[in-house]
């Protein structure tokens, strides 16, 4: 991978778009203290050189509760048999395409695995469980923690 040098527009840049992707090209120019013309150029480099992975909304599910449900978000450790690379690596490509699978991480020491899981109740839950874990004869533990209120969510990186 080729490695990008970064000045401190380029991390002013980066923080800026953390805290708000939403932001046009005039006003991040203005945060930053440069030309639009600038910070387009740059945006894009960043992007090209993917250190900007993808930009997202983040939905409010206490306001869309009303609507849809308050659903289920699970935390989920993940222990397997076999820990070598190969089964990692097929467990990994299990379960990351999942609609319901938000975040999962290969983690150590514990289990193998912790998963961030939402669906819409716990029919589709046990649905998952069945689809993900329960017919993969390498899944050898599974516990899940339910989330009663989601105090903080943030997926900003430290930039200094």
């Amino acid at each position: 991978m080729e490695q990008i040098l970064l000045d401190t527009v380029d991390l002013q840049l980066l923080a800026q778009l953390q805290k708000d992707a939403s932001l046009s090209n005039q006003a991040l120019a203005a945060r930053v203290h440069t030309s639009p013309p600038t910070c387009l150029r740059r945006v894009k480099r960043l992007h090209d050189a993917g250190l900007i992975e993808r930009q997202i909304a983040i939905l409010n599910p206490e306001r869309l509760a009303a609507t849809l449900g308050h659903g289920l978000t699970a935390l989920i450790e993940i222990t397997l048999d076999r820990q070598d690379a190969d089964a990692l690596d097929a467990f990994e490509a299990r379960v990351a395409p999942d609609d319901a699978v938000q975040q999962c991480y290969r983690v150590s020491p514990g289990p193998d695995f912790i998963l961030v899981v939402h669906a819409k109740d716990m029919p589709s839950y046990h649905a998952l469980t069945q689809r993900l874990f329960t017919s993969n004869a390498n899944v050898r533990n599974v516990k899940a923690f339910f989330s009663v209120k989601r105090s903080k969510f943030g997926a900003e990186l430290s930039i200094t």
